[in-house]
């Protein structure tokens, strides 16, 4: 594995060097994250949970290429990937190792109808499937743990001028790939075009055979029956934003309810710096559990961002603070 990382990092920029600047973006990522959590009473070095692939001290590149024709550009191809330091510190003795992660790599197909794309991308369901969260200490359901943030499969995606419209076929197990009989199909039809009407309404459905991953982790060797309902909302006026996500029916076999209500506020004119709050509550089979979230972002420039966050899990009855650096810069 780390040498399939550093082979596709060492082709990567043996690329970039050979294609026509205006061809190709190249950018260099690193991440240091530390925090407190109450719940264990020690630092820890994630945001979320030390098998989550979100949030851990990294380095990494994100590279995208676009291939153009007489008519404009037909594809795009994205490869973002990091090496991530992964502190368990739940252990009895602190387990530190190296994991290559991959987290886009994907080709996008403009065809006279949709857009087509084949590789690790974003299924087809609620606010992560048009929200780039990768870097943000707030989650959405599909990073919580009800859902993918980024799955391997096929989709298509339409935008229209009323909305867009989605559909994806994926493996069903995340970050890793696994043939057990799993695979993942959802749709997403929205009306509104964020970028210009300032909002964006959401209908999602999806059904399958899912694997418990939690990034390369797995918990079970069977997939599990899920069946999805879910609606999102995404609204902005002037420098304030709400977004609100819900969704019901089956997540791995548990009748699963899990909804969230995010508020942002943006606290001066260049929106460098930002404040959110965000309350997540949800009920798997027997189990109900909610969070409390906050975080204040600075962009102390155009490359570094600073986030601090704080998160109340009233089942652990934890309180963990966490300080974020991510840096992203074009090379």
């Amino acid at each position: 594995m780390f040498k399939a990382f550093f082979l596709c990092l060492s082709l990567i920029l043996c690329l970039a060097g050979r294609v026509r600047a205006d061809d190709h973006l190249l950018y260099f990522e690193a991440q240091g994250i530390g925090g407190y959590s109450s719940d264990l009473n020690k630092g820890v070095f994630y945001s979320q949970n030390p098998d989550a692939e979100m949030q851990h001290p990294s380095l990494g590149f994100d590279f995208i290429k676009r291939f153009s024709g007489e008519s404009g550009d037909v594809a795009t191809f994205a490869l973002q990937a990091r090496l991530a330091v992964m502190v368990d510190p739940t252990k009895s003795e602190t387990e530190v190792k190296l994991q290559p992660q991959v987290y886009n790599a994907y080709l996008k197909v403009k065809t006279p109808g949709p857009y087509v794309w084949v590789g690790h991308y974003r299924p087809a369901f609620g606010l992560s499937s048009y929200l780039d969260s990768h870097a943000l200490l707030l989650r959405t359901l599909a990073i919580q743990g009800f859902g993918y943030d980024r799955d391997w499969g096929v989709g298509i995606y339409k935008d229209f001028s009323w909305g867009d419209i989605a559909a994806s076929a994926t493996t069903g197990s995340g970050m890793p790939i696994y043939f057990r009989g799993n695979y993942l199909a959802a749709a997403r039809v929205s009306y509104g075009v964020l970028g210009r009407d300032n909002y964006n309404l959401g209908f999602s459905l999806g059904y399958g055979n899912t694997m418990a991953t939690m990034g390369y982790t797995l918990f079970a060797h069977n997939p599990f029956l899920t069946r999805l309902v879910g609606t999102d909302v995404t609204f902005f006026r002037n420098n304030i934003e709400h977004r609100f996500e819900f969704q019901a029916g089956k997540w791995l076999n548990e009748q699963t309810y899990a909804g969230l209500y995010r508020f942002g506020i943006n606290l001066d004119p260049e929106n460098r710096l930002k404040l959110e709050a965000q309350p997540m509550l949800w009920k798997t089979g027997s189990e109900t559990n909610y969070q409390l979230s906050g975080c204040f972002s600075f962009l102390a420039t155009s490359d570094l961002t600073l986030r601090l966050g704080y998160t109340y899990d009233h089942k652990t009855n934890d309180n963990m603070v966490t300080l974020q650096l991510y840096y992203y810069r074009k090379i």
